[in-house]
């Protein structure tokens, strides 16, 4: 990787942060209807998880590059940890501030920044990347003494299972302790979030055990099959509730779970990019990053479609806007697998 190329990469996850910073604040100030209440925060705050990717992307790249220094090894998962606080903080207030829809704007806030944390988790376990090329060639499949320590590597896993973990909780309790329409769009977008927040566990173990050494042949298929079936559930219940709520106003809930299956997906691209290389010769490596310029596309098109039915039934005027920026977060997911590939596969 040149440096040219470098920073078009560390540039996309920037660009999509703006973009979401910047579309989502023009939905929330272009007018006061509850709609809009409700797509612009969680459009804003999709950026604090573009900036987590950065956090990620600028980790990994300044090793491959050689400009990597000691201050950059705390400086980025930092930010990244920040902009999840923050992003939690601004969702519990909005909670509390009674605005027109602020029960599911709220919880879906919070809900992001928990994905913005997993993010964070996944640059801090990037810190010391550069020593997956070495392990995957050591034929002696031994641990590196260079890596994490035992109890680093379980902390980072522990983290980011803790979080999802909390996700899924906080998913049961919207489910159980209310049966308001609110109660069931944020319930069930706090499942996807929760998908999502799984799937965050399987790249944080794979990159953790492979700079550590301990990752084994066996647990390939485990961390792809979790992801996969992460996008899986989120995907299916999504079609559940466009189907089952036909004709109801809160069925738009099923295309925001379709677009966080597609971001599922997208981190499906990384976990199998890292277990196919490991140890051995992947021709292919070089195409797994159109996986998430594929779910990319299908965000915005589907996005597409969502923004003309909005002309007719406003219930899909969010979903028209979030999907928009789901396609943001995989587009960014694209760079970050696409540097992966430069800096972790065999040439």
């Amino acid at each position: 990787m040149n440096h040219g190329i470098s920073i078009l990469f560390r540039a996309i996850p920037l660009a999509m942060a703006a973009f979401c910073f910047g579309f989502g604040a023009y939905i929330f100030a272009a007018g006061s209807d509850p709609s809009r209440l409700t797509a612009g925060p969680v459009v804003f705050f999709l950026g604090s998880i573009c900036i987590a990717l950065y956090c990620t992307a600028a980790t990994i790249i300044r090793q491959i590059i050689g400009t990597y220094t000691p201050a950059a090894k705390y400086l980025f998962p930092a930010i990244g940890y920040t902009f999840a606080i923050i992003t939690v903080i601004c969702g519990v207030f909005i909670i509390s501030s009674h605005m027109t829809g602020s029960f599911v704007t709220g919880h879906v806030v919070c809900g992001l920044g928990l994905i913005t944390a997993c993010v964070s988790t996944a640059a801090t376990s990037s810190t010391r990347f550069s020593l997956i090329p070495k392990n995957s060639a050591d034929s002696t499949f031994s641990i590196n003494a260079a890596g994490f320590t035992h109890g680093e590597n379980a902390l980072l896993i522990f983290i980011v299972s803790a979080i999802a973990a909390g996700a899924w909780v906080w998913c049961i309790l919207l489910y159980t302790l209310g049966t308001l329409p609110a109660h069931i769009v944020a319930g069930s977008v706090m499942f996807g979030i929760a998908c999502v927040c799984t799937s965050l566990i399987a790249l944080v173990a794979s990159i953790a055990r492979q700079v550590r050494g301990n990752y084994t042949m066996k647990e390939r298929r485990s961390w792809m099959g979790l992801v996969l079936c992460m996008g899986g559930l989120a995907f299916v219940l999504g079609l559940i509730l466009i189907f089952t709520l036909r004709g109801e106003t809160i069925n738009f809930v099923g295309f925001v779970l379709i677009g966080l299956a597609l971001i599922c997906w997208s981190i499906s691209s990384k976990v199998i990019l890292l277990a196919k290389i490991w140890h051995a010769d992947f021709p292919l490596a070089n195409r797994i990053p159109i996986i998430p310029v594929l779910t990319a596309l299908a965000c915005l098109f589907l996005a597409a479609f969502l923004f003309e039915a909005a002309l007719f039934e406003a219930k899909f005027f969010v979903p028209a806007r979030v999907l928009t920026g789901f396609g943001a977060i995989c587009f960014t997911l694209y760079s970050i697998v696409s540097i992966l590939e430069s800096g972790a596969s065999k040439k």
